[in-house]
């Protein structure tokens, strides 16, 4: 047994690598979904994301190796996998990779049993942000800001009534110049 893990609705960016003691002609039926799901079982999880869900014989890795896979596939950074590197090139048979998003933001607590095993959890590496100063003196301000204000109600109302009155006048003028 592997202990219990604690996972979080709001988890994000976190990686587990379990190792998985099972031949490679069970591997199939361990991530499948028909009757009782072998792995969500044997996580202990209360609900997964089969979608999210990686589970291979590290044999498919070729030379890349796990470790590759993790720091290049992943974005998991070289110091974390540089710690558990001897154990990781040492694993055999086949691995399951849980990132944050199978868990489905549902908060759970993971008991792991036979055949699995907890390898390592990473996180993954963040794109840093950074900001950089506007290259012109214009472009700076504040946004929205025209400078200019918007009409008022009452200006409004006396554009329509100086409409209108000019409407009335040339109106007026009509009927004096038809009835002379």
């Amino acid at each position: 047994m592997t202990g219990r893990i604690a996972i979080k609705a709001t988890e994000h960016g976190v990686v587990r690598v379990f190792t998985v003691d099972l031949p490679p002609s069970e591997l199939e039926g361990f991530n499948t979904r028909n009757g009782s799901w072998p792995l969500l079982e044997a996580l202990g999880a209360d609900t997964l994301d089969a979608s999210q869900i990686e589970l291979f014989p590290l044999s498919d890795l070729a030379e890349m190796g796990l470790a590759g896979y993790l720091e290049e596939g992943l974005g998991i950074p070289k110091d974390q996998i540089n710690e558990l590197r001897p154990q990781l090139a040492a694993m055999k048979g086949a691995v399951l990779i849980l990132r944050s998003p199978a868990f489905g933001g549902v908060e759970q607590v993971l008991a792991p049993r036979a055949p699995l095993r907890l390898v390592g959890t990473f996180t993954e590496e963040n794109a840093t942000v950074s900001f950089v100063p506007l290259p012109k003196a214009s472009a700076q301000g504040q946004v929205g800001a025209s400078g200019k204000k918007a009409p008022s109600n009452a200006a409004i109302s006396g554009r329509i009534a100086m409409f209108a009155l000019l409407v009335l006048f040339a109106l007026v003028g009509v009927m004096v110049w038809v009835a002379s």
